[in-house]
């Protein structure tokens, strides 16, 4: 048996480019030291994995932002190429999305209410209690020191769906009023008379369910506290507007749906007469939103 031994390594015979046979000791050498008992590699090179803690009140995205300005820092050699592994690629990869996610569920709604109401104009009245309540959230997650985590957007998500109801339940008496003969200011300021119970007692609701959340009670509260404190701050917010809001922006879509209406009679009798079923569905026209002369010539 041969012992191996470093000199003996270094006696092995490598060939060279011009096919000379030179030993290793030439132009290396053996070393004892101490290291690594695994070399961990992606992507075939060298990897190290360093992992870390986040301290208590220290947010995720606000840790990914200090890692990164402290590479600014140190001067990184521009051969080191880093990435975030583990939660922090998560957080990252689901920064990417919420834009995608919120905007999807507010175009969803878009589109059932416009179906449901047969309007373009309608859906819009009724989506404007979300900014509102969006601006309440983050304004809630911020003076909690909260960062706008996947649960804080999910909490968001739920907001959005838990808000639209008080535009719906306004914007559905104030049409069947409508129907009745009654203005649009009228019409809405009695939707608003008619559904302002209804309308607190849902949000109360909501509030009581979610307040023990945004409190950060139990186990595991910290996971669960953003989406608490998104859904109460955007409640707050969305109740104290919503009712001041939506009906302003109802009675000036009323009044540009009937000027709508108004400039299509007016090009269908340039046009020719108009046949049954010529004017748009989605504006539902009427002689009372028709403006003052040609409603006289309707009667």
């Amino acid at each position: 048996e041969i012992e191996w031994s470093p000199e003996r390594m270094l006696a092995i015979q490598m060939r060279t480019a011009s096919g000379s046979l030179v030993p290793l000791g030439a132009f290396a050498r053996v070393d004892r030291t101490a290291g690594a008992l695994t070399v961990n590699q992606l992507g075939q090179l060298p990897a190290v994995t360093i992992s870390y803690n986040l301290p208590q009140g220290v947010a995720l995205g606000d840790s990914v932002t200090r890692i990164n300005a402290l590479k600014e820092q140190i001067g990184m050699p521009t051969v080191i190429s880093t990435t975030f592994a583990g939660t922090a690629k998560t957080f990252q990869d689901s920064l990417a999305n919420q834009g995608f996610l919120v905007g999807g569920a507010i175009l969803t709604i878009y589109i059932v209410l416009g179906i449901l109401y047969e309007s373009f104009i309608h859906p819009l009245t009724i989506l404007t209690g979300l900014p509102s309540a969006v601006l309440g959230a983050v304004v809630a997650l911020r003076f909690a020191g909260m960062d706008l985590s996947v649960i804080a957007v999910i909490g968001i998500l739920m907001l959005i769906g838990i808000v639209k109801k008080n535009g719906i339940m306004m914007v559905d008496v104030a049409l069947e009023l409508r129907r009745e003969g009654m203005s649009a200011t009228e019409s809405i300021h009695k939707a608003c008379l008619m559904r302002f119970r209804p309308i607190m007692m849902t949000t109360l609701a909501a509030l009581m369910g979610t307040f023990p959340i945004a409190l950060g009670t139990g186990a595991s509260a910290e996971l669960r506290q953003p989406l608490g404190v998104a859904v109460v701050g955007g409640l707050l917010a969305s109740q104290a507007l919503t009712l001041f809001v939506t009906p302003v922006i109802y009675v000036y879509m009323e009044n540009l749906s009937g000027w709508l209406v108004g400039l299509w009679s007016k090009r269908k009798g340039e046009t020719g007469p108009v046949e049954a079923g010529d004017q748009p569905s989605l504006f539902k026209a009427r002689e009372d939103m028709l403006p003052e002369p040609q409603r006289a010539a309707a009667e």
